[in-house]
Parts: structure tokens; sequence; C-alpha cells
């Protein structure tokens, strides 16, 4: 299925690029149904996370209204909430509480059809050291069994190495856990697509869709470094099958679902759906 980071379908608001959008965000489900998308990945943020309707049952209602009337589905939830709140390193008290927000979320999310929770240790919660390595061991060890109750996949995104992210696979043989894997942060990082699959293919769980230039920020797809044809041609030869999620560079303010529809149309090149 294809879906999209939410907040793209709308006009930046002045936060962080990836954001819960305080304003606007019932309005994505109409927009995402015209371009058209299967399904958002949701945010859930710190700063935002008052007024994100994932934790009120007023919200839930409206959301499972708008998934309804949309056909627009919520399969993911993207927890930016631990990259303010990091789960790296704390006292238990802290991990708990953080382990506590995971577990509420997750739980009304499997009310709404969630399929996975993507779990992003990228900048100010990179995994930098061995401490935060096996920090994010022993905070996924306890987040796997509310994977296991919620029947949602954990998937992890990051900016380790692959012979560090084997590691940490490998100390986690569960089926709940995998890789959300990012094309525009691995050619950002200067990582081969062929080294990474041939590493952790298998549990590649999940895809963002994104280019970046080496060592910079995002670009419209097909202008930076992402090897594309790399990337596409590992997909397949380990017969993936999963989700593609747009995370892409946006385009001009008010152009968002002509914008969309271009880069489905870049996918629909390089991969048959």
């Amino acid at each position: 299925m294809l879906g999209i980071m939410q907040g793209r379908l709308l006009p930046p608001q002045q936060r962080l690029p990836t954001a819960f959008p305080v304003v606007g965000w019932d309005d994505e489900f109409a927009y995402a149904a015209a371009v058209p998308l299967d399904y958002i990945e949701w945010i859930y943020d710190f700063q935002g996370r008052d007024r994100n309707p994932l934790v009120t049952r007023e919200g839930m209602e409206l959301l499972a209204g708008l998934i309804r009337s949309s056909g627009v589905g919520v399969r993911s939830i993207c927890f930016n909430y631990f990259m303010e709140r990091l789960p790296l390193c704390c006292a238990a008290e802290d991990r708990e509480q953080r382990l506590s927000e995971f577990a509420r979320v997750l739980r009304n999310g499997a009310v709404l059809g969630v399929k996975r929770a993507v779990l992003p240790f990228l900048d100010a919660s990179a995994i930098r050291n061995d401490d935060d390595f096996r920090a994010v061991l022993g905070f996924l060890a306890a987040a796997l069994p509310l994977a296991e109750e919620t029947n949602i996949e954990i998937h992890v995104e990051s900016s380790l190495s692959s012979c560090k992210m084997t590691q940490l696979l490998e100390a986690l043989p569960y089926s709940m856990l995998k890789v959300a894997y990012d094309s525009g942060n691995s050619a950002s990082l200067g990582f081969s697509p062929s080294e990474e699959f041939a590493a952790f293919g298998k549990r590649i769980g999940s895809v963002h869709i994104k280019d970046r230039v080496l060592h910079a920020g995002s670009v419209p797809l097909g202008t930076g470094d992402t090897d594309f044809k790399a990337v596409f041609d590992g997909l397949q030869q380990l017969n993936y099958c999963g989700d593609f999620t747009f995370e892409a560079a946006r385009g001009a303010i008010g152009d968002e679902i002509a914008w969309a529809r271009k880069n489905v149309s870049f996918l629909r090149e390089h991969w048959y759906i």
C-alpha cells in the first residue's frame, strides 16, 4: 500500500518538518483520498500530544469516522515522541513513564487498525555509543510484549550502520520487530543499499520514500544522491511486499496534492504497483 507522512498534504505549520499538524489534520484524509493514497502515517510527538486525537475518546471517534468516510486508513504511527523524550539511558521511573505512554497510544491505535509503530532513533535520539545501544535493546525488549498484545509491529528507524543494525536485530530475534528503511536517510549517511539489504533486508518491514543529498537534507525525488535503482532492485530481490510511505521533500505551498501525485508517479516508474 501507499501512504504519506502526516502533514505532507498540508501547508507547513512552522514546526519541525515532521510533526503532528495541530491545524487541519482532519482535512488530510480527504486530501489523501484525492491523490489517491491508502493511508496516513500518523505522528505522535511530545509537543502536540495534548491535541492529538489518538489519546482522547472524542478524537478516536472522529478518527474512526474519517477513516470510514474517506477510505484512507491509519496503518502506521511514527513516535517522534521518543525524539523529545529519549528512552536512552534514562532513569527507571522515566523509562516506565515512556513505556506507559507507548502502551496507551498502541492500544488506541489497535482499535483503528494500526499495523506498525515506527520508532525513530535519529538526530537527537540517535544511538551514538554502546550505552545507548544497550539502552535501546532494553527498551525494545520491554516494548515487545506490547507489540504482541496489540498485534502492532515495532519498526526501528535509525542511523546505525549495517553491522550495528544487524547486531540489534540478532539480539532481539522477534517477528514483531522489524526495520523501517528510509531511502533518503541511507543516502545522506553514505550507506550502500546493497550492503544494507544483504545485512538485514529480510527484516525490513516498511519503507520511507525520500531523496537526500550526501550529508545534507531532503530534495525532490530523483534529484539527490539516493540510488533508487539499487533500492528498488534490492527490494525486488527480497520479494518485498510491504508498504511505501512518502516522506519526500515538499513542493510549492498550496500544491500539495499535485506534488503527492507526482511522487506517486515517480514510484510507479520504479516499482510495480
